[in-house]
């Protein structure tokens, strides 16, 4: 790396010239400085240059390069690419993403669910329903799978993208999920992507 030299003194060469000669030339009259030099003058009367500190060697910091950062259309084709289903998308860290467990249970169970860990046995699909027509098919649809004996079930809802309200219906299932039917449920989580995704919740019954 290349050496550049930083000489702190050089602007006082002239000052300290008259220093080391004040001793055998005459007095410099104090006509000819300024106050200020005056002033340093006297506060330099008993200094002495280093010889050794004429040049000090200067090494200049090293830069780490930034890292590059991602232009607007490589952020496009990542988009794309989750879109067409070329590239995986971790539903968990969305904020669509839905998960609740029965106190009484692990703390485990939603991921688990979540990651199809658990077959799922049955399902209703609720697109084209009102909120009224919904909420009494779910519930006899759980009432069902428990006699049954089902393990795990899944409720169909939808995102709500197309609702000026947002997601209504998946709000309200999640709703009573945990308060009308949370004698039947264990747990809940967002479904797989290729099982529904976003749409659609998979339930863990008590049995």
């Amino acid at each position: 790396m290349t050496e550049f030299s930083y000489r702190p003194f050089e602007k006082l060469k002239e000052l300290l010239k008259e220093l080391q000669t004040q001793e055998t030339s005459p007095p410099i009259p104090k006509e000819s400085h300024t106050d200020e030099e005056l002033l340093f003058l006297e506060a330099m009367a008993d200094v002495r240059e280093i010889k050794e500190f004429r040049e000090l060697p200067y090494r200049p910091p090293r830069v780490t390069p930034r890292r590059r950062r991602e232009t607007d259309e490589e952020t496009l084709q990542v988009l794309r690419d989750i879109v067409e289903g070329k590239r995986r998308i971790d539903l968990s860290k969305t904020q669509e993403y839905i998960e609740w467990v029965n106190p009484e249970y692990s703390d485990s169970l939603p991921e688990r669910l979540h990651h199809g860990l658990v077959s799922v046995q049955d399902f209703i699909d609720l697109h084209g329903y009102t909120l009224k027509e919904a909420r009494p098919l779910v519930e006899e649809f759980l009432r069902e799978a428990v006699r049954k004996g089902y393990r795990c079930v899944k409720i169909i809802h939808g995102r709500g993208l197309r609702s000026t309200k947002g997601p209504v219906l998946k709000n309200a299932v999640t709703t009573w999920l945990q308060k009308d039917f949370r004698k039947w449920v264990i747990a809940y989580a967002t479904a797989r992507a290729s099982d529904g995704g976003l749409g659609a919740t998979y339930i863990l019954l008590k049995y």
